[in-house]
């Protein structure tokens, strides 16, 4: 399912992913949150996201792919809601309880710059894939970041 785009109340630029996860938010938590579980689904920064609301946390690139960035846990209601700047940029994953060990996950990433919206997306949407297979105990024979590459063109057309 493609992310889609809009513009916030501010005049920023909003992507919001929606998944449904066959896990309990729980789970899904200690994925989103846990720098083992991070680098298991190729989150693109090594941190700690565990951490209170208002900790100051520093996103390291694992190869050098972006420079670090410094960032703040803005809100963490486990396991529910997390909310955390990326350098300016605000990352926040909402997680609900749907019974029946699912949940469903809104991820919304808000930024500044028109131009990355469809970079952004693709990558993203990409992660998100390897987070599901990941949480499903399925191998991917893929890189998120091969993955994005492909999803690029297709988010350029439809956001673009």
């Amino acid at each position: 399912m493609q992310g889609t785009l809009h513009t916030t109340h501010d005049g920023r630029y909003a992507l919001r992913f929606e998944r449904v996860f066959g896990h309990p938010c729980a789970k899904v938590w200690r994925a989103i949150t846990e720098p083992d579980q991070l680098r298991s689904w190729e989150f693109p920064a090594l941190v700690d996201l565990t951490q209170a609301a208002g900790t100051k946390v520093t996103f390291v690139s694992p190869e050098d792919r972006f420079p670090a960035l410094d960032g703040m846990i803005v809100i963490t209601e486990p396991p529910t809601l997390l909310e955390y700047t990326w350098g300016d940029e605000i990352l926040r994953w909402e997680l609900e309880d749907l019974g029946d060990d699912r949940c469903r996950l809104v991820f919304t990433n808000i930024f500044d710059d028109r131009d990355t919206a469809a970079p952004a997306a693709a990558g993203w949407h990409a992660g998100l894939e390897v987070l599901e297979a990941r949480l499903d105990g399925r191998t991917v024979d893929w890189s998120a970041f091969d993955r994005a590459d492909e999803l690029n063109d297709d988010y350029a057309r439809s956001i673009g």
